[in-house]
């Protein structure tokens, strides 16, 4: 998969394409995906996918703009396992968000990525004030030569898949609804960096990694799995929040503490899978008991996995 960060005044290459945030890659942006490959193969177009960094609500009001699901990282790992060819990475700014639709449309769309077959989903709106729509996108490739085709709502058991609604289950601990509609565990990925050392004073040594965003799509105390350290994904118990017994109005952190792990893994690039929450972030009284609740998280975490070994079995 190849990925642009700047585009072209002129593509070198008819493409079929496809355009959106696709925060998440969920089942519906999978099945996007795969009419776009099937449509590049049978017109002999490149298939090609655009998105946005930053996601265009964090840049027109950071504050309230929702919460990432995928890094663009994280994003891009995802996208290089469907039969994409290449990722147009275009960076939202001031300049890109006053563009016109009709400019996007001439200058993006058809000189910059040479666009022939164009798929986008069904709430899709594009140019300044998003003034852009899909019988705008049609009428002008009826006249400059492109197809536009309209992609509705994938629905799994009856839920239309989206970001937001994989955001709302994550956020109410619903973990096996959000993996059902993403198509997997939910993770996120990052650098292990140094900490205070505080959950090896405590007996319980974590991973500490470094975020990419300060609103995290789950908070709380959740059964894991991490790769990136061994052929098999490794078993764990993992914090994400603010740590409230031993910071005061502290940013997110997640922390990983391995079970039956002794390693030095300070600057490793690992994937943590939430596979279950075992409850809410607390603020304690003392360390002491701060230290009693992370070992009875411990064993609910040794339990989960037992279960899993025995019903496999």
């Amino acid at each position: 998969m190849q990925i642009l960060r700047h585009l072209p005044a002129r593509g070198a290459v008819p493409t079929a394409l496809t355009v959106g945030n696709f925060d998440g890659v969920h089942r519906g942006h999978r099945a996007m995906l795969e009419r776009l490959a099937s449509a590049a193969h049978e017109r002999n177009l490149a298939s090609c996918l655009m998105t946005f960094e930053p996601h265009p609500r964090e840049f027109f009001a950071p504050d309230r703009a929702p919460a990432r699901l995928t890094s663009l990282r994280e994003k891009l790992e995802l996208l290089a396992g469907m039969d994409v060819g290449r990722v147009h990475v275009q960076r939202f700014d001031y300049d890109f968000a006053q563009m016109s639709a009709e400019d996007f449309i001439g200058s993006v769309l058809v000189e910059g990525l040479q666009a022939r077959w164009i798929l986008v989903g069904d709430d899709f709106r594009f140019g300044a004030r998003r003034q852009g729509d899909i019988e705008l996108l049609r009428q002008t490739g009826m006249r400059l030569g492109f197809e536009v085709v309209q992609m509705d709502s994938v629905l799994v058991d009856g839920v239309r898949v989206s970001s937001t609604v994989v955001r709302e289950l994550l956020a109410a601990g619903k973990l096996d609804d959000a993996a059902h509609l993403l198509g997997r565990p939910y993770s996120v990925s990052g650098r292990v960096v140094r900490g205070q050392r505080l959950g090896s004073r405590l007996g319980f040594p974590t991973a500490n990694l470094q975020l990419k965003h300060n609103r995290p799509a789950l908070l709380g105390i959740f059964v894991v799995e991490v790769t990136g350290l061994s052929a098999q994904p490794l078993p764990g118990v993992a914090s994400l929040g603010v740590r409230p017994t031993v910071v005061e109005a502290g940013l997110p952190l997640l922390e990983v503490h391995l079970l039956d792990f002794a390693r030095d893994i300070y600057g490793e690039h690992l994937q943590v899978r939430f596979l279950s929450k075992l409850r809410d972030e607390e603020k304690y009284n003392d360390i002491e008991t701060l230290r009693r609740q992370i070992a009875r998280d411990v064993e609910a975490a040794r339990a989960f996995f037992a279960a899993r070994g025995r019903s496999a079995h």
